[in-house]
Parts: structure tokens; sequence; C-alpha cells
């Protein structure tokens, strides 16, 4: 049978999906603790007994928008591997930075509750903290820091948590730097990658 999520991602118009894309972006927002049913339901404009009858509990919905987040974290560094396979060390960097940042400006919910999971000290149980290290031993063998994914040196990761930090800090930090800055989104967009290719390609070639 398949789960409340699958069924969510098979029909995009489904009151399932619509109460998912809601959460995901109230729980990028305000944290497991706060956020409330109620918040969701309203943004959706259904009652309580209907969010409950579609996913259960708050725990329920948060752990399937992190498992969505997840599984579409996990699809687009598949699909970033595939473009810079082969390429020189300082194309790859070039590549990985942009299409990784414009995938989370564009899904800011990822950042946020990226930080919100690390840097929290209340924090609700869930199955991304056993996702994270496969991801960076990934872009670990991606960037070519690594030869084997499955035994990545304890240096490359820290490097590949560099990046994905000062990413995750500039999506999640938008509302606050752009206003300091007096830039529009685009301008914010384009500055953030070319500074972290910078420090980057200086740092790694």
């Amino acid at each position: 049978m398949a789960s409340s999520l699958e069924k969510a991602k098979q029909n995009p118009d489904s009151m399932k999906a619509k109460i998912l894309t809601a959460a995901r972006k109230i729980f990028g927002e305000y944290g497991f603790h706060g956020t409330t049913t109620r918040m969701i339901a309203k943004a959706v404009n259904i009652d309580i007994s209907t969010l409950y009858y579609h996913w259960g509990e708050k725990g329920d919905l948060y752990e399937a928008v992190i498992m969505d987040v997840s599984d579409g974290l996990r699809q687009k560094l598949i699909d970033v591997e595939k473009i810079v396979k082969g390429r020189p060390l300082r194309e790859r960097i070039e590549i990985a930075v942009d299409e990784m940042a414009d995938y989370l400006f564009e899904h800011p919910e990822i950042s946020n509750l990226t930080l919100f999971r690390y840097f929290t000290k209340t924090r609700h149980g869930s199955i991304l903290d056993f996702k994270v290290p496969e991801y960076i031993n990934d872009i670990a063998y991606s960037m070519g820091l690594a030869e084997d994914r499955k035994n990545v040196p304890a240096d490359a990761t820290m490097k590949v948590l560099s990046i994905m930090n000062a990413i995750h800090n500039f999506v999640s930090g938008e509302n606050f730097f752009r206003p300091m800055m007096k830039m529009e989104r685009e301008e914010y967009i384009k500055e953030a990658k070319e500074t972290l290719k910078f420090f980057n390609l200086t740092a790694f070639t």
C-alpha cells in the first residue's frame, strides 16, 4: 500500500499534496515547535479534522516533509553529479555551486529546515540525521575529494560542510541580508553565487 507521501507525489493536485506543500513552507519558516496544525490547515483553507484525516498527527506530517525534502535533495545531487562528472575540478565547483544555490533559493524551506535541525536546542526526532552523511559523501565524491563515496576522509567531509553551510546561510538569511544590502532578489542570488564561487574556487583550486 502506498504511503501518504507517495500518494501526494502521485497526485500533485490532491488535498494531500496541497497540505504537504503548505506544511513545507510553514515548517520551514517556524520550525517544528513553532508550527501548529491550525496554521497549516488555515493556509490550505481546510479544518483540522481534514488535515488529520490526510496526514495524522503533526509529527507524522513533519516526518513526511523531511522525507520529501530529503528525496528531492538526493535527486538534485544525483542530477548535479551527472552534469559535473569527468569535468575539471574548477568547472565542477562552479556548476555545483550554481545548481545547488539555484535549487535551494527556489526551495528555501530546505535550508531553513536544515538550520532549524542543527542549530536549535529543541528538535524533533527525524530520519534526516541518517540521510545527511550520505549526501556529504556523494558531494565529496562528485567533487573529487574522495576516491570512494563510502570512505570519505574527515577533511573532505569538513570541506563539503563548509560549502553547504555557506549556501544554506545565504538562502536562509536572505530576508535579513537582502534589505540590508538594498538588493533585488535576482541581484542578491547572483552575488551570493559569485561570492560562494570566489571563496571555494580559491580554496580548492
